[in-house]
């Protein structure tokens, strides 16, 4: 399947592509579907994200999974800015070019500055990567000072 057919299959399931700033811009384009409870982030694997045996490099899966991650616990907290403190990966299986990354997650707790996170990074229906995260809720202030 080629390009345009795979975009216009993803965007008929509902997935919309987004170019964003910054470093997730960088490595996408990320695209995003919202679902009933939270949303999805995705991403179609292309040869720049395999390493050289041709398998999605761990670095690009653990960078969608934290901006996934990141992004739920966002949205979640009332947009609440959140920066990763820890995340731990679990590579399960190998995925490859052209493949279709669907990342999702959830807070399985949160405290007044913690996030507590679960995710899962999918090709159809296996399991790539699992993750947890713990995020800390912050200001914009509490940024800057800090940089």
């Amino acid at each position: 399947m080629d390009a345009i057919a795979i975009n216009e299959a993803l965007m008929h399931r509902g997935w919309k592509q987004r170019s964003l700033p910054g470093f997730i811009g960088l490595v996408g384009p990320l695209w995003t579907c919202k679902e009933e409870v939270s949303w999805a982030y995705g991403l179609l694997a292309t040869k720049e994200h395999t390493n050289p045996a041709g398998v999605v490099h761990g670095g690009l899966l653990t960078t969608l999974m934290d901006h996934a991650l990141s992004s739920i616990a966002w949205e979640a907290m009332q947009r609440r800015a959140c920066m990763t403190v820890q995340l731990d990966t679990q590579f399960l299986t190998g995925a490859r070019e052209g493949q279709f990354l669907e990342a999702r997650g959830k807070v399985i707790r949160a405290t007044s500055s913690l996030v507590f996170m679960q995710g899962e990074i999918r090709v159809g229906e296996a399991i790539v990567i699992t993750a947890s995260a713990i995020l800390k809720m912050v200001s914009a202030g509490d940024v800057e000072r800090k940089a």
